[in-house]
């Protein structure tokens, strides 16, 4: 038995024995959560089909949730609250045509979509769950940092209904950039008491986080990457690859303002990494400011002649008003 291990016609078989189970295995939690889905979606056409062949009015959809969810539970166990009645009575209300649910998002992302008052939010998350592959946390936490208006807020009404309908497609180096970006899993106090090491090594921390906030296709290269010009050494803050658009991403931390010569600087380290790093498949690389604070006029002033490949964003350690989001994509939508 021993001899048979060692040869790669038997390491072949187990390999492919392997293989042909965790493929069904896959596809049996797939089956069972379309079926999952679906049948929460029936429910939910029950419920409102009831409700608006008896003109039930909306004080009395409590009382019927509440008495469907002690007589399901007593005959069929749990699975049955009333919070739960009404997140499938929202899933038939927010699709209305079953075909439209996907099978690749889990009933738990649903409860988190159906959630989402405005359709436009919706369909947007929805559809960067899918393409990004996003688990419940990573769905809950871009709700909460308001992605989807971030992104709005920095395009016009065509662009806010075509990043709702397909979600964020990164095709060129500014799809890559946000305007802000949100850092407030750091935990990092608002009061700037922290150091740029500080900062950056919180990040390193938090790295998983951190490329999700980045988004999707970015790989993590190294931090405190040095580079020599002229027998002199100069580290850049974090360096990422985006596998998709073939490019190095330089990212240099800024805890103040950003300045004429930082911008000078990371132009350097682009003009670098063009010429010394990239080899003959690699598109020229993308380099970031991230800081605390900007000044428009002199990073403009400073911007002018520079790659075009060079952005200087804001972040923010703190979850953003979303109130105060929505009121101005509501603005760009509204204008005529």
């Amino acid at each position: 038995m021993n001899s048979i291990k060692g040869h790669n016609a038997y390491n072949q078989l187990l390999n492919k024995i392997g293989l042909t189970y965790t493929n069904a295995k896959s596809k049996a939690v797939n089956a069972v959560n379309i079926e999952l889905i679906n049948a929460y979606w029936s429910i939910g056409k029950h419920i409102i089909d009831f409700e608006q062949s008896g003109n039930i009015k909306a004080e009395y959809g409590d009382k019927l949730l509440l008495g469907l969810s002690k007589d399901l539970s007593l005959k069929y166990g749990k699975g049955f609250s009333r919070s739960n009645l009404q997140y499938m009575r929202l899933l038939y209300k927010c699709y209305p045509i079953c075909q439209t649910l996907s099978g690749k998002l889990s009933w738990s992302h649903y409860v988190e979509l159906v959630s989402i008052d405005e359709e436009l939010a919706r369909k947007f998350y929805e559809n960067q769950a899918l393409l990004e592959n996003w688990s419940i946390r990573e769905l809950k936490r871009q709700k909460k940092s308001g992605l989807f208006h971030r992104l709005a807020i920095s395009t016009d009404k065509v662009g806010i209904m075509n990043l709702a309908k397909q979600g964020k497609i990164v095709e060129n180096e500014s799809d890559l950039v946000k305007q802000p970006y949100i850092l407030e899993f750091l935990n990092l106090p608002e009061n700037n008491r922290y150091t740029e090491n500080q900062l950056e090594q919180s990040i390193i921390d938090n790295l998983q986080d951190f490329i999700l906030e980045l988004g999707k296709g970015f790989a993590f290269v190294g931090r405190q990457y040095r580079i020599t010009i002229n027998n002199k050494h100069y580290f850049i803050d974090l360096v990422f690859y985006h596998i998709k658009l073939k490019r190095y991403v330089l990212i240099d931390l800024k805890i103040e303002d950003v300045e004429h010569y930082d911008i000078g600087q990371m132009n350097m380290y682009l003009g670098y990494f063009q010429i010394e790093i990239n080899d003959e498949t690699d598109n020229q690389p993308i380099g970031i400011i991230l800081s605390q604070e900007k000044d428009d006029i002199m990073v403009e002033y400073a911007m002018i002649g520079i790659s075009s490949n060079l952005f200087v964003s804001k972040y923010q350690i703190y979850l953003p008003d979303i109130k105060e989001l929505k009121k101005r994509v509501k603005q760009i939508i509204d204008k005529d």
